[in-house]
């Protein structure tokens, strides 16, 4: 029984290797690390050199309804990730219950990941936006037919496009289940940013 694991993972890793998925990876880890350590970078030399983040961030709390600030957050994760999600990971650690917000914002994006899948289902149902917006994630879509859970996986939990990955997901129907089951990873993606950024404003 394990020869048989064996041989199934090694089919699975020169597939994956054949098809280009870890140079697919490695190249998305190497465009994402410069950014995510311009911020990491940027948020300790604001916070210690020019202005208290804290004391930015309290007052962002204070003027802004916890509703609006989610409510803004969602819409991004759904569309494109248009906004860095560490700015709201900052901004969690100066509410009253920073690993509760932190929480729900990791919710409200794996939600925000769903409702980019099903947007992607309901596309294919036009068929003229469905025509242009598959010229335009061409690539994309023909990777998540190579690579299916895995895609979402590395979208979840590296600084990749999620909301895209989940897009395409959805426009080549992709099944439920296992996008449900692997979008789940995103959690621990706002665990581990969540201590980085505690850590750097802390």
């Amino acid at each position: 029984m394990s020869k048989v694991k064996k041989s199934r993972v090694k089919l699975l890793h020169q597939y994956y290797k054949y098809t280009g998925f870890y140079s697919f990876i490695w190249q998305g880890v190497k465009s994402a690390i410069l950014p995510t350590v311009i911020v990491v970078a940027v948020l300790f030399y604001v916070n210690y050199k020019v202005i208290n983040l804290n004391e930015g961030l309290l007052y962002i709390t204070q003027n802004f309804s916890d509703l609006f600030i989610f409510g803004v957050f969602l819409a991004s994760e759904s569309v494109l990730g248009l906004i860095p999600p560490d700015i709201f990971i900052a901004w969690t650690k100066n509410t009253e219950s920073p690993l509760l917000y932190l929480s729900i914002l990791a919710f409200l994006s794996y939600l925000g990941g769903v409702i980019a899948y099903f947007m992607g289902m309901a596309i294919v149902a036009i068929p003229s936006v469905n025509k242009h917006l598959y010229g335009k994630m061409s690539k994309h879509i023909i990777n998540m037919q190579k690579w299916g859970g895995f895609l979402i996986a590395v979208g979840a939990l590296l600084p990749l496009p999620f909301a895209i990955a989940c897009l395409a997901a959805g426009m080549i129907n992709y099944s439920r289940k296992h996008f449900f089951l692997f979008g789940l990873l995103r959690f621990f993606r706002f665990a581990i940013y969540g201590f980085v950024i505690y850590s750097a404003l802390s």
